[in-house]
């Protein structure tokens, strides 16, 4: 509750606490039941003051996990993926002012952060900025930001949907704010709702539980100062309210959540055990219908500490207990009004008394079981549960058939294989002992694809991945041409075209092609035009072809004839320059073409009778000199 917190300030070293386990009651100083410590980060490490909320983000790239801390000054990130070894990547600054409240939430690997400071309205952070950082720790910026309110005390959001919904702002009354996220980058504020008054805090989920009525509708639970208030938000711009409920001794309506069967739904009223003098006190609403739920009892706690946020992940209830820190609570048997603490790990070992110090905030939904617990003078624990999972992951495989790349290489992902694998805390991992192939591998290959589980169990199973080579070689031919019978002949002689290096051909796996030349060299051919085709096989099978058409002439045009008897072309063979002159005919222009055909050298305007020509970057092989677009003459670099 923003009005009666009083953070308290604790002294606190600047350590990294590696992994300590749970004996006799005591992880270290602290008290501890069926959970041991992971790791701990201080406030000092951060930089920071107070903690306040947290949460957390799965990379989908590799399953690296990282949790996400609200600090008075910004927005702390720790990458977790060795729980005993968190690295303290750095912080994304407040936009305006620090503040004691803060919030974040993720979606489509994007955070967004709301806070109390005044105008700090919603950062927008790319989550996979978090990959690469070096030298750590460092200053973030945001990527975007949405101003459409400036202070709010929390945020919801429904990542089915891909809806923001900002509370406790200075708009629509304080009720939720809806903003539309789906393009992360460009957050749009689309309407809100502002019959129930002040929204502290919120869920919102696409609804699938009894009440049929409501099925598939977007449904925001509010927890509302004094009440808790149900609205159908389906329709942005007309959402409806569907019910309101309340309970005895309310002092302030500030958080819960639904179970997952989304029949129950479990508050926590953060001061009436200041107030009232009770052990902390869970309200579970029946929601069977929504337009009339009821109070379907009360459960008391062992402690009289002040409970903050709690969330549902299964069968268990994770809360957040101030003095008492973190409490594991079954619900199991909600259903007939029976839940039990089963585990707990107090981050606030001095006393379990009411009071708003301590934890502020967990999240349990790590797939590795890793339990983030932020606390307002303490920072940031780690926590896991000492229960040990034995149960190994089903491994299962399927075959599949991939295609190499233009290099001759293929990189399969182990997902591809992954036929359905599936493990009993519905998270796993996934590698393979071979994912890279090339032209050698060509065929059936065996490949063992190994599951692990978060507590490392593992099984295999095993795949064959056929690589195979579809692709065609590519060739290339030279451009359309034309030339004259042979010097004292009635005929032309095709030329062997690959011999000479003017088709050439290469391919992603066959070092040695096939080429197929028609008309084959040799071949003699009188006036007419004639397509030359060349075929290209590789070992696979795989044909590349290409072709070109050749005219042949019985002389010269008497145009071309006299060129050609005016011409010289020295020096033949050259290995810097070159000089065109003409004695008697005038030279108009000269291009120069690779065996290819790709014009590579073109002088529009000649000298009439000599040009010196530059061709010492060109490679060594055949080139063909064009002149005034009528004769055509080989040259050779050397």
């Amino acid at each position: 509750m923003k009005y009666l917190l009083l953070p308290i300030l604790f002294a606190s070293f600047s350590i990294v606490t590696a992994q300590t386990p749970c004996v006799g009651g005591m992880a270290g100083v602290y008290p501890c039941n069926g959970y041991y410590l992971q790791a701990r980060i201080t406030l000092s490490d951060m930089n920071a003051s107070d903690g306040n909320d947290s949460w957390g983000w799965t990379d989908p790239q590799d399953g690296k996990e990282y949790a996400l801390m609200g600090l008075d000054n910004g927005t702390g990130f720790i990458d977790i993926s060795d729980p005993t070894n968190p690295i303290y990547l750095g912080k994304l600054p407040t936009h305006t002012t620090s503040s004691s409240w803060r919030d974040i939430k993720v979606y489509n690997d994007y955070a967004f952060v709301v806070s109390e400071a005044n105008n700090h309205g919603m950062q927008v952070f790319d989550l996979t900025r978090l990959r690469n950082v070096v030298n750590p720790p460092v200053t973030f910026t945001e990527d975007a930001h949405y101003g459409g309110f400036g202070s709010a005390h929390n945020l919801v959001i429904n990542e089915e949907t891909g809806y923001a919904f900002g509370v406790g702002t200075q708009t629509f009354n304080g009720g939720p704010h809806f903003v539309n996220i789906q393009n992360p980058l460009n957050p749009v504020g689309v309407g809100g709702f502002a019959l129930d008054d002040y929204s502290h805090d919120g869920q919102v989920i696409i609804y699938n539980g009894p009440d049929s009525d409501y099925t598939g509708r977007e449904i925001f639970i509010g927890s509302n100062e004094s009440l808790v208030s149900i609205v159908d938000i389906t329709d942005k711009a007309n959402p409806q309210s569907i019910s309101t409920i309340s309970y005895p001794n309310v002092s302030y309506t500030h958080q819960g959540w639904l179970t997952e069967n989304q029949r129950y739904f479990l508050l926590g009223d953060e001061i009436d055990e200041i107030q009232f003098g009770f052990n902390t006190r869970t309200v579970v609403f029946d929601l069977n219908d929504l337009d009339n739920p009821e109070i379907h009892f009360e459960y008391l706690g062992p402690t009289s500490a002040t409970d903050h946020n709690g969330y549902v992940k299964g069968d268990k209830f994770y809360l957040a207990n101030y003095r008492a820190g973190l409490r594991e609570i079954n619900i199991a048997d909600i259903a007939n009004g029976n839940i039990n603490e089963i585990a707990f790990f107090d981050t606030y070992p001095s006393n379990n008394n009411a009071s708003t110090t301590g934890a502020w905030s967990v999240y349990p939904y790590f797939g590795s079981g890793n339990i983030v617990i932020s606390d307002i003078s303490r920072g940031f624990f780690l926590v896991k549960s000492s229960a040990i999972d034995t149960i190994a992951p089903n491994a299962v495989c399927q075959n599949i058939t991939v295609a190499l790349d233009e290099n001759g290489e293929a990189t399969v992902e182990a997902t591809l294989v992954d036929g359905g694998s599936s493990d009993n805390s519905g998270f796993y991992t996934l590698s393979m002992n071979q994912n890279t192939f090339d032209c050698t591998d060509l065929g059936a290959n065996s490949v063992v694809l190994t599951v692990t589980d978060p507590s490392g169990n593992t099984d295999t199973c095993t795949a064959v991945i056929t690589i195979v080579d579809d692709l065609a070689p590519e060739i290339d031919c030279p451009v359309d041409n034309t030339v004259v019978y042979d010097a004292g002949g009635s005929f032309y002689t095709l030329p062997d075209y690959e011999a000479e290096g003017t088709v050439t051909a290469v391919d992603n796996c066959t070092a040695n092609l096939t080429i197929i030349q028609d008309p084959i060299a040799g071949t003699q051919l009188t006036e007419g035009v004639y397509t030359i085709t060349f075929e290209a096989v590789d070992d696979e099978g795989n044909t590349g072809i290409c072709s070109f058409e050749l005219t042949v002439n019985e002389f010269l045009s008497v145009d071309s004839t006299e060129l050609n008897s005016s011409l010289s072309i020295y020096p033949n063979p050259a290995s810097q320059i070159i000089t065109v002159a003409s004695k008697n005919q005038l030279l108009e222009n000269i291009e120069i073409y690779d065996v290819l055909g790709k014009r590579i050298f073109s002088l529009e305007k000649a000298d009439p009778a000599s040009n010196v020509i530059d061709i010492s970057s060109y490679s060594k092989g055949m080139y063909f000199l064009k002149i005034n677009n009528k004769l055509t003459k080989k040259i050779i670099k050397n």
